[in-house]
């Protein structure tokens, strides 16, 4: 079934709105997610990024505004939406195996279909580089390999919506070109729709269709850009291509324009 998520207006306030502890996340933001697409959200730091993520991923309520999933309200975590975190060795289980982590949101289902998706499973584990590492624990291997495992457990949950948290952010920079990579391929087999929130320019250009740029406190929408390079996209062939330093350059002028622009009212 198609995905699309639409965000109106939606803004998050911690604290009683009002009072003089209050602290205003972010404020009125609307952003349209078309099924299959790939949009990816920047800021400064502290604008309130992995919130609006959790938002989407019903992990959190908004204080106002709209959040709907396939034209329904999204108030808790709705079925199909899977959310892959920053910190992957928190995320996985250390006294289960590799594929035992990845069977991990199969285990409901009933004992007569264990085997066929067990072998599903070893599949999503070939897709992602790590046959032969099946009966390995995560502490046995890589980050890079366990961010892997991750993304091979959310595979497994057959996601309609991928909510992707920094996943790249804890792994060495040859590392994260691979998974990024990986993800588009993923992304480019088996069409669901994903959110990113990244702090790094480049990453966003790579990977998106369309980036939201999210404004330095009090955070509002500033941006939306598409980005128009053409798929597959390629580490040097895409990094070289003067559209793409053109948009990073102007993403780099925005987001640093931005932060002088606060530290000089401050």
């Amino acid at each position: 079934m198609s995905s699309q998520i639409q965000l109106k207006n939606v803004s998050k306030v911690y604290g009683k709105p009002g009072s003089p502890d209050a602290y205003l996340a972010f404020d009125a933001v609307s952003l349209t997610v078309a099924p299959s697409e790939f949009v990816a959200i920047v800021g400064p730091s502290g604008c309130g990024k992995s919130t609006l993520l959790r938002i989407i991923a019903g992990l959190m309520p908004q204080t106002s505004g709209d959040v709907l999933l396939d034209g329904r309200a999204v108030d808790g975590p709705p079925e199909g939406v899977v959310y892959l975190f920053q910190q992957y060795s928190k995320s996985l289980f250390a006294w289960r195996t590799v594929l035992d982590n990845v069977m991990f949101p199969l285990e409901s289902a009933p004992r007569s279909e264990r085997a066929r998706l067990r072998e599903r499973c070893i599949g999503y584990i070939r897709q992602v580089g790590l046959a032969g590492f099946e009966n390995k624990y995560p502490w046995q291997i890589s980050g890079g390999m366990q961010q892997r495992v991750a993304i091979a457990r959310a595979l497994a949950a057959n996601p309609r919506v991928l909510l992707l948290d920094e996943p790249f952010s804890a792994v060495d920079a040859l590392t994260r070109m691979e998974l990024q990579s990986l993800v588009l391929d993923l992304w480019r087999e088996n069409r669901f729709t994903a959110v990113l929130v990244t702090h790094d320019v480049e990453e966003a250009v790579f990977l998106a269709d369309k980036i939201a740029v999210l404004s330095h406190r009090p955070t509002t929408l500033a941006e939306e850009i598409e980005v128009g390079l053409p798929r597959p996209r390629d580490h040097i062939v895409t990094r070289e291509d003067p559209a793409f330093l053109s948009l990073r350059h102007h993403l780099m002028s925005s987001l640093l324009g931005d932060h002088a622009r606060t530290r000089a009212h401050a």
